[in-house]
């Protein structure tokens, strides 16, 4: 395959064969925002400015957090708080009663509730890397046998797959994309299926031993967890 600025990091995801070929993607694009927050960005005031409007979700948060770095976020969280004071808990506003205003503070905490810094970037990032992945699909036939040829697909990022290649790829190689990607989610559901019930079926007391054989149902769970959710 030819590679360029534009397709090494979606040919270095899926050469890997290996687990959700996006969620591969999303995790190293989540890994270089969050250390890109916690390092010498937080001390850039554009960045500044849309953390202390935006904040983060709790999985970001958490992830701050176990960097170790607390000084850092404790800035930030200082700052956010006080644009919270300054823009949409303004003691004299707030104070208000009229219906008008207290609907707009409302919406105002909803979009910070249901916003994220990290979010935003992996979200804008990832929206790139589907639009290069469709023309390279579309452009290298050994590409679309490698696509073919991943582990799975979770269930959330096949129907961002389906959902986005409507628009985003060419219409020539929709139904083999379709198909290719609904082979993968299936085969793994079946694998899944037969992993988890075989766990389960290890609780009769039948199955105890220490020459009880598991095959491959002992992180069943945890694999069933992720297929279901990316996470």
């Amino acid at each position: 395959m030819r590679e360029s600025i534009l397709t090494i990091p979606i040919n270095e995801v899926f050469e890997k064969k290996c687990g959700c070929p996006l969620c591969s993607m999303r995790d190293e694009l989540e890994q270089h925002s969050v250390e890109y927050i916690m390092g010498a960005a937080m001390m850039e005031p554009d960045v500044r400015i849309e953390t202390n409007k935006t904040g983060f979700c709790k999985v970001h948060f958490e992830q701050m957090r176990a960097c170790k770095n607390r000084l850092s976020l404790a800035l930030m969280l200082q700052t956010h708080l006080q644009e919270l004071q300054k823009h949409v808990f303004d003691e004299k506003k707030f104070l208000e009663t009229k219906e008008g205003k207290a609907k707009r503070t409302t919406e105002k905490v909803g979009k910070i509730v249901n916003d994220c810094f990290v979010c935003n970037k992996i979200e804008w990032a990832m929206s790139r890397l589907l639009s290069n992945m469709f023309d390279l699909y579309a452009r290298e036939r050994e590409f679309r046998q490698l696509y073919a040829e991943q582990e799975y697909l979770c269930l959330p990022h096949f129907k961002i797959l389906m959902t986005a290649a409507e628009t985003g790829l060419d219409k020539s190689y929709k139904s083999e994309f379709r198909d290719a990607s609904s082979a993968l989610v299936k085969g793994y559901l079946d694998e899944l299926e037969k992993d988890v019930s075989h766990y389960c079926k290890m609780y009769d007391y039948r199955n105890t031993g220490k020459n009880a054989d598991w095959g491959n149902s002992k992180d069943s769970i945890e694999r069933a967890i992720r297929f279901l959710t990316t996470r």
